[in-house]
């Protein structure tokens, strides 16, 4: 039975996981487009799937909470948590919750830090700007009918 139930979290997790990444795949990959040059967006967009799986799974499938159902309590009379129907429903439920709550965080994390990226690149377009202008300014004879 808890072999059962570790196949079954592991599945859900992995189930919400695909989803999360379905969702947020052309958000990702567009974002990712504007701030890293040709080739290297596609690079770190995989990278990204492959963390929104490997940390969904693991913070849905969570093994040390699946031990009570393996590991006699410690204390004198105590017995193994009985695996019922309604604690297969509460440890689906915790999958679900727990692997949304690792893929929130780790979409948390990429969305800040690339808010942080498109501030830099838009200073340093705006600088590029400027300069482009200058030089055109500059290579007219100074007027500014460019």
């Amino acid at each position: 039975m808890f072999l059962t139930l570790l196949i079954v979290t592991f599945t859900v997790a992995a189930l919400v996981s695909a989803v999360v990444a379905l969702v947020f795949n052309k958000p990702v990959q567009r974002i990712l487009d504007r701030i890293i040059p040709e080739g290297l967006g596609r690079e770190w967009h995989r990278y990204l799937m492959f963390a929104l799986f490997v940390v969904g799974i693991s913070s849905g499938v969570r093994v040390w909470e699946l031990e009570k159902y393996i590991t006699r309590p410690q204390f004198e009379g105590a017995e193994v948590v009985e695996l019922t129907s309604e604690r297969w429903i509460l440890e689906i439920y915790r999958t679900v919750i727990e692997t949304l709550q690792g893929l929130a965080w780790v979409l948390l994390v990429f969305f800040i830090v690339t808010l942080m990226a498109l501030v830099v690149v838009r200073v340093f377009e705006g600088r590029s700007r400027k300069l482009d202008h200058a030089a055109a300014i500059e290579a007219n004879g100074g007027s500014e009918s460019v």
